[in-house]
């Protein structure tokens, strides 16, 4: 593995990190023997926790706030080849007003839109863009040649540049699949490293690199989890499951590993990393078990939008209407989640 020696200031910080995970210097053996060298998974374990955690009762009081959480924490997206400046206004005026009859229902976390989008999608939030700030919605962008990931790195890190001149908050970068499954790791973590340098803004801050690590291409639990770990060990801010172009995608069990991850990482290191799951989590129950298990394995103060992001287009629909619901005594949703 070569870290870019052209732009020692680009690497130095994720360099740094990883050094001291791994221990001794940061090359391809090193990093692959420390990625190989975590425990497998034992999958029979795994999806038997996510099955238990999906079961759990519930006060009505609870159900309402996890609908109210379940909308703050949601990338509302469209990434479709047909889509248009005015599909993605639209968007916009569902992520200010998600309920026109109710004035209390919170809004979303962001709107997620291909990088050519964004211009638009930040003039149709105006004020209530967050702009880099702590509050209003984010714009994020799909960017690195998504969803496939097959260009080469100049055209990915111009398609990100691009997107964050243009005024994306955050980042969503696919990793090069093909890479990491014949065992290139260091090609994996060069890449994120300077997609991540390329998220750098004039005044010097950054837009938040989410990375996309296509779960339903890595075929086991065990490459979710050294992925996972490549990820962050690279510099990542949020680690996200699926582009939502491949199936399966956000399986609760993958989530759920990805979570230990993140559990574990911040044991190690103190730092907490967010966690996205996107893709074919379409209904409030579905959605509410993915609180639970967040709750239970992170704790709950993962679930806020710097840490916790749910990437859906039907989503919100759902919630609004199990929220409608629940407000006339018709709520018909699970009667499972934990957090009270």
């Amino acid at each position: 593995m070569t870290i870019d020696t052209a732009s020692a200031e680009r690497a130095v910080a994720p360099a740094a990190r990883a050094i001291e995970v791994i221990g001794g210097d940061l090359t391809e053996k090193s990093l692959r023997r420390y990625l190989e060298g975590i425990p497998g998974v034992d999958a029979v374990g795994l999806e038997q926790r996510a099955a238990a955690l999906g079961t759990r009762s519930i006060k009505t009081t609870s159900k309402a706030w996890a609908l109210d959480r379940i909308i703050e924490l949601i990338d509302l997206t469209t990434l479709e080849g047909a889509d248009t400046p005015g599909k993605v206004r639209s968007l916009v005026a569902k992520a200010l007003v998600p309920d026109a009859a109710d004035p209390t229902t919170p809004r979303v976390a962001a709107v997620c839109v291909y990088g050519d989008m964004v211009p638009h999608a930040v003039r149709a939030l105006g004020s209530a863009h967050a702009n880099g700030g702590d509050t209003g919605i984010n714009v994020a962008a799909v960017a690195t040649a998504f969803p496939s990931g097959r260009a080469s790195l100049e055209v990915k890190l111009a398609d990100t540049a691009d997107a964050v001149r243009s005024g994306a908050d955050e980042i969503d970068m696919v990793i090069d699949r093909g890479a990491f499954l014949a065992g290139r790791y260091g090609l994996v973590f060069d890449e994120i490293v300077a997609v991540k340098e390329a998220c750098r803004r004039e005044n010097g801050s950054y837009a938040h690199l989410k990375v996309i690590l296509e779960t339903g291409e890595l075929n086991t639990y065990d490459n979710v989890r050294r992925a996972s770990w490549l990820a962050i060990l690279a510099g990542g801010d949020f680690i996200k499951t699926s582009t939502g172009k491949v199936s399966p995608a956000a399986t609760l069990p993958v989530t759920l590993s990805m979570l230990e991850v993140v559990r574990d990482w911040h044991r190690l290191t103190g730092e907490k990393i967010g966690v996205k799951p996107a893709g074919g989590i379409r209904s409030s129950k579905d959605a509410i078990k993915h609180l639970v298990t967040v709750a239970e394995t992170v704790g709950e103060e993962w679930l806020q939008p710097h840490l916790f992001r749910f990437g859906a287009s039907s989503l919100l629909n759902d919630v609004l209407l199990q929220r409608q619901k629940l407000r006339t005594g018709a709520y018909s949703g699970p009667d499972y989640v934990t957090v009270d």
